[in-house]
């Protein structure tokens, strides 16, 4: 019955083929369940787990001088890189997951910032090595900066972002770093060009009323398998990806694609390009995702916030590699697509929500406004979030005062 009415409507192929769908239903049908029951209760205890393992802000003080370079903010980082291998058991009855960290950079009325957004158990990971790499630093548990905002488009004006990866033959191209910059090598402070002070400067410099945040989030890349990831793994490790990429670069560059082609020199820019990619897959490599804010009342509302938001990491790109540049955001282009601003603020409140639970790879707010992770290596993510030298000339940013010191080992008791 149901054949002869599909006949009336549809050509005879596409009849035979509903069929033959149809009559393996016992066979596919199943497998689809069981996979969309499997992902569900995978949200579920990973949200149990989540809320179990909790959060807190750590607030890092600058000591008054910092002279080590993005080095020592790499080798931080290198120490947050937590893969959180784990069983079946562990995965989908306990809700294990790859650990995720939120490294923020936060001006309010123009003082300026740094936090690390963790669960409690790496509290003590974090410290020690603050502590070991920037000697005079201090790290508090701070209150949460972002609590006492909310959504109120008759008080509030608040614009968000997300950024991504701009080169289109991908991610595996490197943003220019501090190695680039000059700055892995010793020379004097004053000559020293950091391009992390230009951001800074721009969040220093907004007035009270106003309000910048930076998020940037990551979390141990791995090659996902159904054991520590997902039921229906679909992701090869990068590192195979980038060796690929690589190559096909260097045999494009250099000619090694084609046996009779010219062989010619190679021009400093792209031996650059070579020497970046290369150092690329030395490096270990991160999902990241970054939001920007720019909030502020509306009495106190200036344009100009906005657009310094958007140019925060421009000076992080090179025309031969890759840069960091604006992604989806609450903006629309054309009034008619958003009558009434119901639209935006909806948007507005996702990205606000995404942005104060610090989620991002896990549920209630995966990949929020659509935003995919992309990949950095901790020489990148370490130019782009390091605590700055005294080249930076912003007086508004949070020091500690005076520096501490150790109490004369003849002091009487």
């Amino acid at each position: 019955m149901v054949r002869e009415i599909l006949s009336t409507l549809l050509p005879d192929f596409l009849v035979t083929v509903i069929s033959i769908v149809i009559g393996l239903s016992p066979v596919w049908l199943p497998i689809f369940l069981t996979g969309i029951f499997l992902n569900l209760w995978l949200r579920y205890v990973r949200t149990k787990a989540h809320i179990k393992n909790g959060g807190l802000l750590l607030e890092i003080k600058l000591p008054r001088d910092v002279f080590k370079s993005p080095l020592a903010m790499e080798i931080i980082l290198t120490s947050l890189y937590q893969r959180g291998g784990s069983s079946y058991i562990e995965t989908f009855l306990k809700g294990k997951y790859r650990p995720w960290f939120s490294l923020e950079i936060v001006s309010i009325d123009g003082n300026v910032r740094f936090f690390i957004w963790t669960q409690p158990k790496f509290r003590q990971l974090i410290e020690s090595q603050f502590y070991s790499q920037y000697p005079g630093v201090e790290i508090y548990e701070a209150e949460d900066y972002t609590k006492n905002v909310f959504l109120d488009p008759k008080e509030i004006s608040l614009w968000g972002t997300t950024f991504k990866k701009k080169n289109k033959k991908g991610d595996v191209y490197p943003i220019k770093t501090y190695v680039d910059y000059g700055l892995d090598r010793e020379q004097e402070e004053e000559s020293k060009i950091d391009p992390l002070t230009s951001l800074l400067e721009f969040m220093g410099s907004i007035k009270a009323g106003e309000q910048v945040w930076i998020q940037i989030l990551i979390q141990a890349h791995r090659e996902m398998t159904m054991k520590d990831d997902a039921v229906f793994p679909n992701r090869p490790s990068w590192n195979k990806k980038a060796e690929g990429v690589i190559k096909d670069k260097i045999d494009e560059i250099t000619g090694a694609d084609d046996e009779d082609g010219p062989r010619r020199a190679l021009t400093p820019g792209e031996k650059d390009t070579i020497a970046a990619l290369e150092r690329t897959l030395t490096k270990l490599p991160f999902e990241v995702g970054i939001r920007g804010f720019y909030i502020a009342r509306s009495s106190a509302f200036n344009p100009i916030g906005i657009t310094g938001l958007i140019g925060s990491f421009r000076q992080f790109g090179s025309p031969h590699l890759n840069e960091i540049s604006l992604g989806k955001n609450t903006d629309f282009e054309y009034a008619w697509e958003d009558f009434r601003r119901i639209r935006r603020t909806e948007k507005e409140k996702k990205l606000l929500n995404a942005y104060k639970l610090r989620s991002f790879f896990q549920i209630p707010y995966q990949y929020a406004l659509g935003t995919k992770p992309f990949i950095m290596n901790t020489e990148e993510l370490a130019t782009i979030f390091h605590l700055p030298g005294q080249v930076l000339t912003t007086p508004t940013i949070t020091k500690i005062p005076s520096r501490k010191s150790e109490p004369p080992a003849n002091l009487p008791i």
